[in-house]
């Protein structure tokens, strides 16, 4: 059981270029967490999102196309499965129909003061996977 998607609009600023003419690789990754931290904050209770953090534990990335500057892109979000303290989350990064990158990747969930990892109340959980 997966989530509802969350669309994330990403803005492609002068300094994502590289020297070859287009977003540097690295910036995907930036993208991928600014996306899933969105998609937490927009589902997860206020209380929730004070109280927990999220720390990426892998990415896999798999480039199709290179992005642009003026390019307008999203990053979808979809929340596939929590195991624990664990959430695993698939990104699609898309320019219109074309799909420039896919992600796989999974996080841990912290509790803000203690920075150990914390399970996600059922409740919680139900809000992203229904």
């Amino acid at each position: 059981m997966s989530s509802a998607a969350y669309d994330h609009r990403i803005r492609i600023l002068p300094a994502d270029i590289d020297f070859m003419g287009h977003v540097n690789n690295a910036r995907y990754l930036n993208w991928v967490q600014d996306a899933v931290i969105g998609h937490w904050r927009r589902f997860a209770p206020a209380e929730e999102v004070a109280a927990k953090l999220w720390v990426a534990l892998k990415h896999e990335i798999t480039y199709r196309k290179p992005a642009f500057l003026d390019d307008q892109v999203i990053a979808r979000v979809v929340l596939e499965k929590v195991d624990g303290a664990r959430a695993f989350y698939a990104t699609l990064i898309t320019r219109g129909e074309e799909v420039l990158a896919e992600v796989k990747s999974s996080w841990c969930c912290l509790d803000a003061g203690t920075r150990r990892p914390v399970r996600l109340a059922k409740d919680v959980i139900a809000r992203f996977l229904g």
